[in-house]
């Protein structure tokens, strides 16, 4: 079995959230994603995308990899789509990140966009998916460095999201989570801003799921965080030896 906490901020500049996330225990789904393309739009994309993935996988015979990735593609059709129909939604998109449990700790993650999964296992946190970001996929095969990369003006820019085109990019990731593994999902306003040995050491001390959320909030608080922060905690509860798969 899984237990999950999650918790989500508007952070320190904006007036509105415009991330989206879920808790499905019944599904063993998680999701969350960060939306863009204005306050309306941005929140709209979100919650759609998210709505989405949850109805679709709801009536699914098979809740297995191909299930997720099929539920994210139309995901993409629908906020594609929504925004094409409303001219005050043009150009909205989200980043979207999606677990779903497969089996009693198998789980399969797929990700479009910038919002990461994160793994801790043995006390050490490592990043399971990779960023679909300028940064990632083009300014580090460039050779710059990271002091460059850090400031340079395409550091925010996504090379993909959902709802922003017909042909979609889905990372897709599978892990076996061993007794008391913790898998995080987070959008940049918490990873894009808090250094990841404070989030190793929150993760790591002895409170409860909730309490490590609310204190990865504070922390991108204290951090400045000029974006909203959203984290999504599962813990593995039972034994089960596995490995983190490519």
């Amino acid at each position: 079995m899984l237990e999950a906490s999650a918790l989500s901020d508007p952070g320190q500049i904006r007036q509105t959230n415009q991330d989206t996330y879920r808790i499905v225990p019944e599904l063993g789904l998680y999701l969350l994603a960060d939306g863009m393309g204005g306050a309306r739009g941005g929140e709209r994309a979100s919650q759609l995308a998210v709505d989405s993935v949850v109805e679709i996988l709801s009536g699914s015979n098979h809740r297995d990899a191909a299930a997720l990735l099929g539920a994210v593609e139309e995901a993409n059709e629908r906020v594609l789509s929504e925004s094409m129909r409303d001219p005050r939604l043009e150009g909205m998109g989200t980043t979207l990140v999606a677990a779903l449990e497969t089996g009693a700790h198998d789980v399969a993650i797929a990700s479009v966009g910038d919002s990461r999964a994160y793994l801790l296992s043995n006390n050490r946190l490592r990043a399971i998916t990779e960023d679909q970001t300028w940064v990632q996929e083009v300014g580090r095969n460039l050779g710059l460095d990271e002091e460059a990369l850090k400031n340079h003006p395409m550091r925010h820019v996504l090379t993909m999201a959902v709802g922003v085109g017909t042909a979609i990019r889905i990372r897709y990731y599978a892990v076996e989570l061993e007794q008391n593994d913790l898998m995080m999902l987070s959008s940049d306003g918490l990873h894009g801003v808090v250094q990841t040995e404070v989030i190793e050491r929150i993760l790591n001390d002895d409170s409860s799921l909730a309490s490590k959320c609310k204190e990865l909030i504070n922390a991108a608080h204290a951090a400045g965080s000029p974006d909203n922060i959203t984290v999504i905690l599962i813990r593995a509860r039972q034994q089960n030896p596995g490995r983190l798969l490519p």
